[in-house]
C-alpha cells in the first residue's frame, strides 16, 4: 500500500498575503501620489536654514525674557491639557457607559413584564446612537475643531478646552468601553448571584476590574493632551506652540529650542509620572 505524501506547504500563506497586500497599497500611494524623495533634498538657501536651526540645539536661549515666556508657556500648556482632559475623562465616563454592552443584554433578554419590549428595543439602540457618537467625533481632528470653535466663538481658551476635549473623550470613550466589556466576568457574575442591580453590578464588578487599565490609558492621553495643547499655540493661544512658532517666524532659534525642549521635558516628566502613578496603582 502507497503511503500518502504530505500535503504540500501553502507558499502564501495568510501573514504572507497580508504582507504581499500592504507592499502593494505602499507601492500604488507612491505611484498615485507621483512621490519624488528627491525633492526632500534641500537647495542652498534652505540647507544653509537647516544648518542654522539644527546649530542652535547646543545653544538654547536662556535669557530672563525667553525663560519668562517659557514659564507662561508652560504653565498654560498644562493649564489647558488639564481642563481638556478633565471634561475629556466626564464625556468618555459617561459615553462609555452607554457604548458597552455589558450594562443591558443579559437584563434586556431576561426582562420581563410590561416594560421587557421597550428594554430589548431601547438598550440596543442607545449602543448603536452612542456608538456612532462617539465614531463621528473622533473622526474629526482636535485642530479642526479648533478651526471651528475659533471662528465661532474667537481665539478664547474655552474654544481650545472644548477642540481638544471632544476627540479626545470620545477616543477615551470608545477604550473604556472595550476595557468593560472585556473585563473578568467572575465579580459581577457573583453581584448578580447576590441580588444586586445592573447599576451595581456594572459600577462594583465591572470597572473596578478595568480601572487599572482605563487608569494607565488615561494617563497616556494626557501626554497626547499636552502636545495638542502645545499644538494649539499655533492658533494663537498663549501655550508653547505660540512660543515657537513666534521664535521661528523671526528665525530666533534659540529661543525655538529653548521651548521645544521645555516641551520634550515636559511630555518626558509626564510620562515619568504617569508611569508611577500606574505601578503604585496595580500593587
Amino acid at each position: 500500500m502507497t503511503a500518502s505524501l504530505p500535503a504540500r506547504p501553502n507558499l502564501l500563506g495568510t501573514r504572507s498575503k497580508l504582507i504581499l497586500a500592504i507592499a502593494a497599497a505602499c507601492i500604488w500611494a507612491i505611484w498615485q501620489l507621483d512621490l519624488n524623495f528627491g525633492t526632500l533634498l534641500p537647495d542652498g538657501q534652505r540647507l544653509q536654514i537647516l544648518q542654522e536651526f539644527f546649530a542652535a540645539t547646543i545653544s538654547p536661549d536662556l535669557s530672563a525674557e525667553v525663560l519668562d515666556q517659557l514659564a507662561s508657556g508652560v504653565w498654560n500648556t498644562i493649564a489647558y491639557a488639564t481642563a481638556a482632559m478633565t471634561l475629556a475623562l466626564v464625556a468618555g465616563l459617561i459615553l462609555g457607559f452607554f457604548a458597552s454592552s455589558a450594562w443591558w443584554p443579559e437584563e434586556a433578554r431576561r426582562a420581563a413584564g410590561r416594560g421587557a419590549y421597550w428594554r430589548r428595543k431601547m438598550c440596543p439602540a442607545i449602543y448603536v446612537l452612542a456608538r456612532l457618537v462617539i465614531a463621528l467625533f473622533r473622526s474629526i481632528h482636535e485642530l479642526f475643531w479648533a478651526v471651528i470653535f475659533l471662528v465661532a466663538f474667537g481665539l478664547n481658551p474655552m474654544s481650545g478646552v472644548i477642540a481638544i476635549a471632544i476627540p479626545y473623550g470620545c477616543t477615551l470613550a470608545k477604550v473604556f468601553a472595550e476595557m468593560i466589556d472585556e473585563a473578568p466576568r467572575e465579580a459581577s457574575v457573583a453581584l448578580r448571584g447576590v441580588g444586586a442591580s445592573p447599576m451595581q453590578t456594572y459600577c462594583f464588578g465591572l470597572v473596578p476590574q478595568a480601572a487599572p487599565d482605563m487608569t494607565a490609558y488615561a494617563f497616556y492621553r494626557f501626554e497626547c493632551t499636552l502636545r495638542s495643547a502645545a499644538i494649539l499655540g499655533f492658533f494663537g493661544l498663549e501655550t508653547l506652540g505660540y512660543f515657537i512658532r513666534l521664535a521661528f517666524e523671526e528665525t530666533l532659534y534659540g529661543q525655538c529650542w529653548t521651548f521645544l525642549y521645555a516641551l520634550l521635558v515636559l511630555v518626558i516628566a509626564a510620562d515619568w509620572w504617569s508611569g508611577a502613578f500606574r505601578r503604585s496603582f496595580v500593587s
